[in-house]
């Protein structure tokens, strides 16, 4: 069940992240509201699968989805830059997560 909390966590910092974008700073009640909201679901879920998961796993593993769906979210929603060097560098940090994940004892 912690890495269903784990993985549920990641897909809530991913929301926040794009609450925050259209929070413009705050200055926006709504997308502030469910940006605070997101976050606190976020850091509770975090928590409880770190109840039973390695911490470094667990930190890796949700910044990791928040990085790329956050990623992934930007070009498909928000017009950013798609490159190969991009497309590396994320391939890079899934890498780097799997081989965390691989050398857990």
């Amino acid at each position: 069940m912690a890495w269903v909390y784990l993985i549920i966590a990641g897909m809530f910092e991913v929301i926040w992240v794009i609450s925050l974008k259209y929070s413009h700073g705050f200055t926006r009640l709504t997308p502030s509201i469910i940006t605070i909201i997101t976050m606190i679901c976020s850091f509770l879920l975090l928590a409880q699968s770190m109840k039973s998961l390695p911490l470094g796993i667990s930190y890796a593993v949700w910044t990791s989805i928040g990085i790329m769906g956050s990623a992934i979210v930007g070009v498909m929603f928000f017009h950013e830059a798609i490159t190969p060097l991009r497309i590396i560098c994320l391939l890079m940090i899934l890498m780097g997560v799997i081989g965390l994940k691989l050398t857990a004892s």
